[in-house]
Order: structure tokens, then sequence, then C-alpha cells
């Protein structure tokens, strides 16, 4: 039996089930209640196997016997005659016996979220009739959101000035919150960002503790029991077992099936984010002025819901609480709203990225984008005229959209630096962020230093020269945005804006004039794919290009996607795991070079007849067999450990066994070159060759991963390149889809897939129709 929660995804199922087509369809599986598919065809070979089903098949047994054969009842043959040479019929009878005495290969059975994503995937959105005009969806069916489970105080308490204090569970929740966060991390181990989060998150804590509670001073507060506590927790959580693991899936995959999943219009979509935030400290990006505030819980009379008239009301999972506001809107995507207490702004549960409804954003987005090409040469041309227009308002909006298109800045606008991080675009530039003349060369240098946060509070810091041919060519229209930038600044203040004469709101009405609906936001997607499909175009016409692999290929397609992610600022932070990953790559590649020099030596020796020096490998078994003992008695430990302490030595014993192992596979590695006995000459030979292509791998590899740390390829694959060039790009060069997309993105793009291999991004595509069959 199900539960009446996971009912939900069932029954929208059973809604959008088809007729089978056939009776064998019905007969060979039977769709149970749980989920389940049974397979019927081996009570089909029973029943075929008793009764009228066994004459049938001995006329079959009587068919594959071939003439001549001399059966079993024969008279046997005397010991002087020769035994007679098999026949080709008599191979054929053995084969024939050997494949039918084989047992039936067993299908893969599904995981019930595998057969899900499959009957979603079966749905082509872009094949099937749209709504009415001015609305999303025509029916929309879903289960509401899912809420964290309430606080469970742990009774662990807090120091304030050495001494122990009582606090209720929503007070010890707020200091729980405190405990959690890593004193080392970017919020707290950075003294500009620790000193605005202590300070937010101590105004809240007081307002949770009350005016007459004696907490006063941050500086007298001790969250390190709770903190020993978290840690503490974590380790024994490590000590889970199989069958423990098991279980949390179990409830995972329960809340998942119940309100992961949205009926809209007959067919099954998925949901995004359908669990509720849980409270905790806001984290905010960068230098956030609010991060460290104090999230609240949200609950069911804050979230107003969106579906249809015809479904039913989702259950509020809450006891004693009811949902604020049921609303039935077509004309909106989003399927429940509230509003968070940090910056008091409305969230939203929408659809997962692979939906329709995504996708038909995405689609429409980069056709926006590709009509661009058949505009942009009209643009720039009116662009450089008014680059040297009388108004101070025209030359602004003018040198404004040269640094949108040429340098793909966001367009920016105003912002309250109280409530939100100082962040700027183009618009939202002041003086201080450039700096002209960096390196004070002096005479008729034309660099300009851009340094300023971006989105996210990425620094965006780049010296450019305006007077280069890149930004000239032929119509100098580098070298007047330059000069107009000198007059923007004149007689200004650091801390005045650059463009004080204009807004995006007036920016975007003076791109409307151009095309019908352009803003400046679709000139970022615009150069991203006519980089990216410029990038590869010229790495496909290199000489060398056929004779590359695909992995090399690869690499080459990954370069031509940092140009894009370097054009739009699409940069990442160097985490310590990268750093330690880069370290572990340059070892072994420094191994993998070290024995290659030795395996030279072992050849030059065995030529010369001295294979006696040749090094040998040492036994790895014992090594080999601790490490394994080692791993299993950690495995016994967990499944015995019932108490909090046992729990810790489990854990404690589980990691020194996979470092065990991970020594034993270090040691497998440093002596990989070498053999049990002495080798041949070929085998030496042989494996020098393939050392050399490890090694070439690896530079190719380490190399890859260099150049990308500090640099974000996927943003710029999610949000910007339109995916149709990079899905010709691996037709035309026969590379598999899987090496460029992830899962997840050839989810979202599934609309990309049928291109043909000579596809390519302009203003045609956006012209192209599309038609439900």
């Amino acid at each position: 039996m199900i539960s009446n929660d996971e009912n939900f995804t069932l029954s929208m199922l059973k809604k959008i089930k088809k007729r089978p087509t056939s009776n064998n369809d019905v007969d060979d599986f039977e769709y149970r209640n749980d989920g389940e598919y049974v397979d019927n065809t081996k009570l089909k070979r029973k029943r075929t196997n008793n009764g009228s089903s066994s004459s049938t098949s001995s006329k079959k047994r009587s068919r594959l016997k071939p003439d001549g054969v001399v059966s079993s009842s024969s008279p046997k043959m005397s010991s002087g005659s020769k035994k007679p040479k098999s026949t080709s019929t008599e191979k054929e009878k053995k084969k024939t016996q050997s494949v039918s005495s084989r047992k039936p290969r067993e299908l893969k059975k599904l995981e019930k979220t595998e057969r899900l994503q499959y009957a979603m995937q079966a749905f082509l959105w872009w094949n099937a009739p749209s709504p009415p005009e001015g609305c999303q969806w025509r029916t929309m069916e879903h289960a509401g959101v899912s809420f964290p489970d309430p606080y469970q105080p742990h009774g662990i308490k807090m120091l304030y000035n050495g001494e122990p204090l009582d606090l209720t569970p929503v007070q010890e929740e707020a200091a729980t919150f405190f405990a959690a966060m890593d004193p080392e991390g970017m919020h707290l181990g950075s003294p500009k960002t620790a000193k605005i989060f202590i300070k937010n998150f101590f105004a809240d804590f007081k307002a949770l503790l009350g005016r007459r509670h004696i907490i006063k001073d941050f500086a007298k507060c001790d969250f390190g029991p709770i903190q020993r506590h978290l840690n503490e927790q974590k380790i024994i959580k490590k000590a889970i077992t199989d069958e423990e693991k098991k279980v949390r899936k179990a409830g995972t995959n329960r809340v998942l099936f119940h309100y992961g999943f949205a009926l809209v219009d007959g067919h099954l979509e998925r949901v995004g984010n359908y669990n509720m935030e849980p409270p905790g400290t806001f984290r905010g990006r960068g230098a956030h002025p609010k991060m460290g505030k104090i999230k609240a819980r949200v609950i069911p009379e804050q979230v107003q819901l969106n579906f249809s008239e015809c479904a039913p009301v989702p259950r509020c999972p809450m006891p004693g609480h009811a949902w604020g506001e049921v609303r039935h809107d077509p004309q909106v995507q989003w399927l429940a709203q509230w509003k968070e207490n940090i910056n008091n702004q409305l969230k939203y549960m929408q659809m997962a990225a692979q939906s329709s409804f995504k996708g038909k954003s995405d689609r429409q987005k980069y056709s926006k984008a590709a009509l661009l090409c058949d505009n942009i040469n009209k643009i720039r041309t009116a662009t450089r005229k008014a680059l040297r227009a009388k108004k101070t308002e025209e030359r602004q909006l003018a040198t404004a959209v040269w640094v949108i298109d040429r340098l793909a800045l966001r367009v920016g606008g105003e912002k309250d630096t109280d409530e939100e991080a100082d962040t700027v675009g183009c618009c939202s530039l002041r003086v201080e962020h450039m700096t002209f003349d960096p390196n004070e060369e002096g005479g008729d240098n034309k660099e300009i230093e851009l340094e300023f946060l971006g989105k996210d509070s990425m620094l965006y810091k780049q010296t450019i020269d305006f007077g280069s041919d890149l930004y000239n060519q032929s119509d100098n229209m580098g070298k007047q945005v330059y000069d107009n930038f000198k007059k923007f600044c004149k007689n200004k203040r650091k801390s005045e804006e650059i463009f004080d004469k204009i807004n995006p709101t007036m920016l975007n009405q003076h791109l409307k004039q151009f095309m019908d609906g352009l803003t400046a936001k679709v000139f970022r997607t615009y150069n991203a794919s006519k980089t990216l499909q410029e990038e590869l175009a010229k790495k496909e016409q290199s000489s060398i290009w056929k004779s590359l692999t695909a992995s090399e290929k690869v690499v080459e397609y990954n370069n031509g996607n940092r140009e894009v992610a370097i054009l739009c600022n699409h940069q990442r932070s160097v985490s310590k795991a990268q750093e330690t990953q880069l370290e572990t790559l340059g070892n072994k590649l420094h191994t993998l070079k070290k024995q290659k020099k030795i395996l030279k030596k072992m050849l030059k020796l065995i030529t010369a007849g001295k294979t006696e020096k040749i090094p040998l490998k040492k036994s790895e078994k014992e090594m080999i067999e601790a490490a394994g003992e080692a791993i299993a008695k950690a495995k016994c430990m967990k499944e015995e450990a019932k108490t909090n302490e046992e729990k810790i030595a489990a854990t404690e014993a589980d990691e020194a066994a996979k470092q065990q192992r991970r020594d034993c596979n270090d040691a497998k590695f440093v002596q990989a070159h070498l053999w049990d006995k002495i080798p041949t000459q070929d085998q030496v030979i042989k494996k020098i060759n393939s050392w050399t292509a490890k090694i070439a791998k690896k530079e190719m590899d380490l190399k890859h991963k260099d150049d990308n740390k500090e640099v974000s390829l996927g943003t710029s694959k999610i949000n910007y390149m339109d995916p149709r060039i990079s899905v010709a790009w691996c037709k035309r060069n026969e590379v598999p889809i899987e090496k460029i997309f992830p899962i997840s993105l050839r989810g979202k793009f599934n609309w990309a897939m049928a291109v043909k291999p000579d596809w390519e991004f302009n203003a045609s595509i956006a012209k192209q129709k599309w038609k439900p069959k």
C-alpha cells in the first residue's frame, strides 16, 4: 500500500495513461499500485510448456533435427568403424541448442523516477498545440509546497560571559544558525564581511531574546558548545548504514513523488523548487549589506497557490494551518508564491528547467537574439553617427549601446546600497570605476581600466585599449568612445555617475526603434552565441582538425566556450577542492614522466642483455587484503553501532579504511609501469607507447582545468549560448553530445536536439514558424 500523499503522482499518471496498442502489451507487463511493472512473460512460458503447447514444441524440435542424423535409438556403431565427420547442419544444431539453453536475459528494472522521466520526455511540447493567446496553460494541477520539518531542540546551551544560558526553542534555533557557520568561510573568515554578518545577526538575535534578556554584548557570546555538538552530529551521520540510506532515500522519494510533479494540459511536468526554503542566516553574494540576518520560517498562511479551477485544492501539509490564498490565473507560470522577510520580495515555486515553460522561454530568447543578426549593422551605423551628436543625452545613449554591444556589459540600474549589494552595470557606472591611462604611458594612449563589482558581486577588472584595431577597424568608433568618456567624466566627483543623462528604461526604449522587443539584455545572448559559432568555425578550418580525436575536439570546444565566458565576465572563485585536484594531477603527471624514463632505461638494459638490473614489481597482495579487511571491519562497526560513541568510532574507522585504500591505490600507481617478471622487449616498447599517450592526455587535462579554474563555462552554456550551435557542432564532428552537455542540460534543451549538422545561428531561424504536427 502507498500513502495518500504518494497517490498524487500516481493519479496524474492514470489520468494521462494511454490505452495499450495490443493485447500483448497488457499481457506482458502489469502495472501495480506500488509503481512496479510485473513481467508476465515468464508466466507465459510456464503456460506454453504445459498442455497443447508441448506438441508444438516437439514439432519445433523435430524441425530442428537435420536429415541423416542417427537418433539415440539407432544401433551403436561398431568399434572398428570410423567416426563420421560432423556436418555443417550438426554444427548449426549444436549452436541452436546452446543458444536455447541459455537463460533469457533480464531487462534492466527502472526505478520510478526513471520511468517518470521517460514519460515526460515522450511529450514533445514543440509539436503540441499552444494555449490560448495570453495564457500559459489551460489546466494545471499540483500538490502544493513541501515545508521543512519543525525544529527539534537539542538542549545544548550556549555560554554568555562563561555561564550557560537557558534559551527557548526559537532562540536556540537562531543560536544554532550562527554556530553552523564556518568561522573560516567566506562570510566569517573575512574581516570585512564578518563585521556586517555579525552586526545583522546580533540585531535579529536580540529581537528574539527580548529587551530584558541578559545578552547585551556579542563579544561575550560563546557558541562553541553548540558548534561542537553540530560537528559531532556530522560525524555520527557519516556512520549511516546501507539500510538506513535506503530508508532515507525512500523518504526523499516520497516527497518527490507527491510534490515534485504537476499535471499541465494533460501531461506530466517536473516542478522545480517544491521544497520551501528552510529558516537560517541569510548569506547573500559578495558583501551584501543584509548578510547575517535571520530568515524566518515560512508557514502556509503566507503562501498563495495557483492552479486551474477544475483541479482539487492541495491538502495543507501542516496540521492546524491553511493556505493563505488560492488563485486560478492561467496568465502566469508560477505554481505558488510567498514573500520573504529579508528583502520583502516575492518568491515563486515554478516548473523545473526541463519543463515546457522553460523550453518555450529559452527558444524565444535565442530566436530573438538570432533576429538581431539582420539588424546589428543598422544599429552600429546609427550608433557611429550618434557618438558625435551635439546633445549629451544622444551621445550617452550611443556610447552605452557601443559598450553593451562590444564589451558585453549588463545594462545596470539604480540600487539602494543599504538594501542590496553595490553591484553596477553600464548605466550605473561611476567615475571611480574608470582609470584613464592606468600605466601612465602618456601621449596618445587611449587605455581605460574598468574595475567594478558586477552581478553576484563578481569583480570586473579589464584594461581596454580603445585605440586598438579591434575596436576601430575602419570607423574609429573606439577612439570616439574614449573621447566621450573623457567628456562625461570631466568635472565630476568620483561618486557621480558617468551616464547621468540616461537610465536603463531610456536605453531600452531607444533600442526598440531598431527592432521590436529589443533590449540591452538581447545583446549578451547574441554576442555569446555569435562568438561561439565564430570560434568553433575557426578551429574547424584548421589543417589538423580532421586528425584530432573526439577528446581533443572537446578541448577546442571548451576553448571557444572560455572565450565567451571571458567576454561575458563569467568568473568563479577557485575552491580548495580545485587547488587540491590540480596539485594531484600535477603530481600524477610528474610520476608518469618519471616512469617513462625508467621504461626507456629498461629497454636499453634488455637490448644490452643486462636483464638482472631490471626492477620488478613488489607484491601488492598484502596491502590490498589489509585495505579490504579494514573496510569490511568499518562496515560491521557501522551496522553494530548503537550509541553515539560507537557511531563516532565507526566513522573514524571508516575514514581510516578509506585512507588506507587510497594509499593502496597510490602505491599501485607508483609501480604501475613495472612487471612481476622480466618483460620482453616488445612488452616494454608497448608500455612506453601507452605511457606516452597517458602523459599527453594528463597534460591536456591539467592545462584544461588550469585554464578554466577561474572561468565559469557552465553559465554561458545554460543561459547565453544557443544550444543548437553546440548540438550541430557535435553532429558535424561526430562528438558525443554527452561530452558537451550533462544530462541536466540535455533535458533542458531537448527541443534543440533535432537540428541538422549544417545548422547556423542567423536571422532565418527566428523567422521559422513552429507548428504542431
